[in-house]
C-alpha cells in the first residue's frame, strides 16, 4: 500500500498494455460512432504522453481522465441526437421566455436575447466575448490548483464537475431544446442536423479578427441541448469549492466570472434566462446528490483508492 500511494502506478508490462489497449479501443469506437478527426489523435497522443513521461505527469492524467471521460461521452453524443428520442422544444420555450422576461422596446415585446442584439455595443461585445472563453479554462485551472493543493478536494470537484455534466445530458434527452439564434436565423421549424452558430459571439470574433468562437462552435455536440446551459452551471461549482477551499479573494473573480458568463449567455444569444436558471439548478442538484454520495461507504472507499495513484 505504501507503495502504490507514494509511485501511484509503476510503469511495467502491465500497465503499458492496459493504457495501449484503451487507447486503440478509444480510437476505433471514435471512428465507428462519430468518424476519424484529428482531435482524436492528439486527446491519445497528449494522454499517452503524460503517462510515459514521468510520476507526477502520471499522476496528473490519471486524476483528469475524469474530465477526459467526460468530454469523450460529450463528444459522442453527436452519434445520438437527442432531436432522435424526444421532440424539440422551440416555440414554446421561446414564447415562455417572452412571458416571463419579456423587455418592451420601441412598442414591441422582446425577449431579453433580442432586446440585447438590438441594444449591444463594442464593449460589451468584447467583455462578453472574454467571459465566455472562461467557462472551460476556469475550471480546468482551478481543477489544477487543486490537484497541486488537495487531491482529495481536486477528485471531489472533479466528480461533482462531471455529475453535473451527466444531469445536464439527460435533460438534454428529456427535453431537447433550441437556442434563441435558432429562432432568429430558422424560425419555429425544426431542422435536423442544424450546424452550431456563433451568434452574438460572432462580434468578439470580427472585432479581433480571429475565428475563436466560430472554431468552437463547429466542433459542437448538438445545437438542440440549450437547456440547461451548463455554461452556466460550471461556475456555480467552481465558486462552490473555491468557497469550500476558502480561497478568499480569488473567490471574487468567480463571481465576477460566474454573473460574466450568465449574462453572456443570454447577451450572445446561446442561451435564454429559463436555460440560464436551469443551469443553475442542475448545479445546486449536482452539488446536492455529490454530497449525500461523498457521506457513503462505498464512495469513501473510491475516493480513497482513486487518491493513492495520483497522491
Amino acid at each position: 500500500m505504501t507503495n502504490a500511494v507514494n509511485d501511484g502506478i509503476k510503469i511495467n508490462t502491465r500497465s503499458v498494455t492496459i493504457v495501449l489497449l484503451i487507447t486503440v479501443f478509444y480510437l476505433l469506437v471514435s471512428v465507428l460512432l462519430v468518424g476519424f478527426k484529428t482531435d482524436q489523435l492528439f486527446l491519445a497522443g497528449i494522454f499517452n504522453a503524460a503517462f510515459f513521461l514521468s510520476p507526477i505527469s502520471r499522476k496528473f492524467i490519471i486524476g483528469f481522465s475524469i474530465f477526459i471521460v467526460y468530454w469523450i461521452i460529450f463528444d459522442y453524443m453527436k452519434a445520438f441526437p437527442n432531436y432522435n428520442y424526444n421532440t424539440v422544444h422551440i416555440a414554446d420555450l421561446y414564447n415562455a421566455e417572452k412571458h416571463l422576461f419579456g423587455i418592451n422596446f420601441n412598442g414591441k415585446l422582446l425577449t431579453p436575447n433580442e432586446y440585447w442584439r438590438a441594444n449591444g455595443n463594442t464593449f460589451m461585445d468584447v467583455a462578453a466575448g472574454i467571459f465566455y472563453l472562461c467557462w472551460i479554462p476556469v475550471p480546468l485551472a482551478f481543477a489544477g490548483y487543486l490537484f497541486f493543493k488537495n487531491r482529495k478536494q481536486f477528485l471531489y470537484f472533479s466528480l461533482t464537475f462531471v455529475l453535473i455534466n451527466f444531469i445536464g445530458f439527460v435533460v438534454y434527452y428529456l427535453y431537447p431544446a433550441a437556442p434563441p439564434w435558432y429562432v432568429e436565423y430558422h424560425g419555429f421549424a425544426f431542422q435536423a442536423k442544424t450546424p452550431g452558430n456563433t451568434a452574438g459571439l460572432a462580434k468578439f470574433d470580427t472585432f479581433f479578427n480571429a475565428g475563436i468562437f466560430k472554431s468552437i462552435y463547429s466542433k459542437g455536440s448538438n445545437v438542440f441541448a440549450a437547456m440547461p446551459s451548463l455554461h452556466s452551471s460550471y461556475p456555480v461549482v467552481v465558486l462552490y469549492y473555491g468557497l469550500k477551499n476558502r480561497l478568499g479573494v480569488i473567490n471574487i473573480f468567480f463571481v465576477a466570472v460566474m454573473l460574466g458568463i450568465w449574462f453572456t449567455a443570454v447577451y450572445a444569444s446561446h442561451h435564454y434566462i429559463l436555460d440560464v436558471l436551469a443551469g443553475i439548478l442542475s448545479a445546486f442538484i449536482g452539488i446536492t446528490i455529490f454530497n449525500a454520495l461523498a457521506r457513503t461507504t462505498f464512495f469513501q472507499t473510491f475516493i480513497q483508492r482513486y487518491e493513492q495513484y495520483i497522491r
